[in-house]
């Protein structure tokens, strides 16, 4: 099959692409051209910026495709823009939104594809949500063949995924174990949280490729393993072959204390609350699909790669320094 990705090089989209090109298909790629010796080799590369629109039609001209995958989509005008651009042009259109779009609660019921949607703390979700409704719209009423992924917390090897971190990703937090520094986790550390691997995403996405009975749909892709922050933060230090130093806060001392980092949208939004998840509905869509990479495994995976890789070893000191002092702050109370 001929597969267009929009993006192609990021945390989900670089273990989509190689899985891909491994079970055969006519990979193409647009993007900008950062970061591209991660894409596998032989694929079709449109560089482009995806916003340059003039130019992108022309380089599509005489293109069709069995499947068009947007990763970079966040806004109703990206929409708009991709279906001038591929109404038409595709079998079958992909939009990945997100699982923070979901309406959480501290119950922790289990999030099932019609769990309502709504995120009063985070615009991205809201973003993603609008999205959503104009595909939904543009589906029913053009006969545009949308699919909607909803993604929870994915990682893979360049990236350890934590609750609280930086501008500058989460190396910080992986540091301050490694340098027996307390870490902080929101909460009690007690709320279930569903992380899921890379290469465990990308089987399930192939498996909605070119899948009539998954347009029109939306479906999550996640993992069945449900862990507690304290958990998650126990196999990372673990991993970095340290022990633990948590230090527990309140979600919303932390908001107050961290507005530049806008954890309101990311612990309010999203991980403050519990999100353990219904995988019925991608079971049977795609049969066979089993989650196999658990997350004691794949973090040790994940640390040791980027340990081996300094340039992903991103230093922070101010992020640092806003630990130390919320950490200073509690001493004293």
């Amino acid at each position: 099959m001929k597969i267009l990705i929009i993006g192609g090089t990021g945390t989900i989209s670089a273990a989509i692409s190689h899985l891909l090109k491994e079970q055969g298909h006519e990979l193409w790629i647009i993007n900008r051209g950062r970061n591209n010796d991660m894409l596998p080799n032989n694929v079709h590369i449109i560089l482009s910026d995806i916003w340059d629109e003039k130019k992108v039609t022309a380089m599509l001209d005489g293109l069709y495709f069995d499947c068009v995958a947007d990763f970079i989509a966040f806004t109703p005008a990206d929409i708009e823009r991709d279906y001038r651009l591929f109404g038409g042009r595709t079998n079958q259109y992909i939009f990945i939104s997100s699982a923070s779009a979901y309406r959480k609660s501290f119950s922790g019921d289990l999030i099932t594809e019609s769990t309502p949607l709504a995120n009063p703390y985070w615009q991205y979700s809201r973003d993603k949500i609008a999205c959503e409704n104009l595909l939904m719209r543009l589906y029913n009423e053009q006969g545009f063949p949308a699919t909607i992924i909803r993604p929870s917390h994915t990682y893979d090897l360049r990236k350890v995924p934590t609750a609280i971190h930086g501008s500058h990703g989460s190396w910080s937090v992986v540091k301050r174990i490694m340098d027996g520094k307390p870490v902080i986790i929101h909460g009690d550390g007690n709320s279930l949280w569903t992380l899921t691997h890379s290469t465990d995403f990308a089987a399930a996405f192939a498996g909605l490729v070119v899948n009539t009975d998954a347009i029109g749909e939306a479906v999550h892709i996640t993992s069945d393993e449900a862990l507690t922050w304290n958990q998650i933060y126990g196999f990372i230090s673990a991993a970095a072959g340290k022990p633990l130093k948590a230090t527990h806060i309140a979600t919303d001392i932390l908001v107050s204390a961290g507005k530049k980092y806008d954890l309101s949208g990311t612990l309010l939004g999203d991980k403050a609350l519990p999100a353990v998840f219904d995988a019925t509905k991608l079971k049977r869509l795609v049969p066979g699909f089993v989650a196999r990479k658990n997350f004691e495994e794949g973090i040790r995976e994940t640390v040791s790669y980027i340990l081996a890789h300094p340039e992903y070893q991103t230093e922070d000191p101010e992020f640092d320094q806003w630990c130390d002092e919320i950490l200073g702050n509690k001493s004293e109370e």
